[in-house]
């Protein structure tokens, strides 16, 4: 498995502020998880593939859509695993009704030696961010202060520090 993955953050503009879609990750470990288990569709970088071919290609291997849209580079990160993560933005639009996952297979239960199916996401839905923050893993959350500066015509950071990303009610 690559140790370098690329993701889209798609996000929409709303009256009440900006939305992101995050994905819930299909298989029996995330089923009864729900708060810090949300993510973006993201998925390793082949060898000479560009970071941000690889996140469209994920994206549409995740929810069954082909993204239309120009990937804005937001920043990268390391995960808590080790693996590094590069995020880009688009902006657009998804029901989250439509998705459609590829499937992953595993033993499950451990050790029955019964293979079976699983979505690599098994839903999909669109946050608010301070909604975001609670839902997604708090690896990932830096990639919402990334979009909030990109929206704010601020600079993006490129690298993401591993410090949690901070609520605005929070910040200084």
């Amino acid at each position: 498995m690559p140790e370098f993955s690329a993701g889209i953050l798609l996000y929409r503009r709303c009256a009440g502020g900006p939305e992101v879609l995050l994905i819930h990750p299909g298989g029996p470990y995330w089923r009864s998880k729900d708060e810090g288990a949300w993510m973006i569709p993201k998925g390793g970088v082949m060898p000479a593939e560009a970071p941000a071919a690889a996140a469209l290609r994920e994206f549409e291997e995740e929810l069954g859509m082909k993204l239309v849209g120009n990937p804005v580079p937001l920043c990268r990160l390391r995960q808590a695993g080790g693996k590094w993560v590069e995020a880009f933005a688009v902006e657009g639009d998804f029901d989250p009704a439509n998705i459609v996952s590829m499937h992953f297979q595993m033993e499950w239960p451990p050790r029955s030696g019964v293979l079976q199916s699983f979505p690599e996401a098994d839903k999909a839905d669109w946050f608010t961010l301070p909604a975001a923050r609670i839902k997604m893993l708090p690896s990932q959350r830096p990639f919402l202060g990334a979009l909030e500066a990109l929206l704010a015509g601020l600079p993006v950071p490129g690298e993401c520090r591993e410090v949690p990303d901070v609520a605005p009610e929070e910040r200084p």
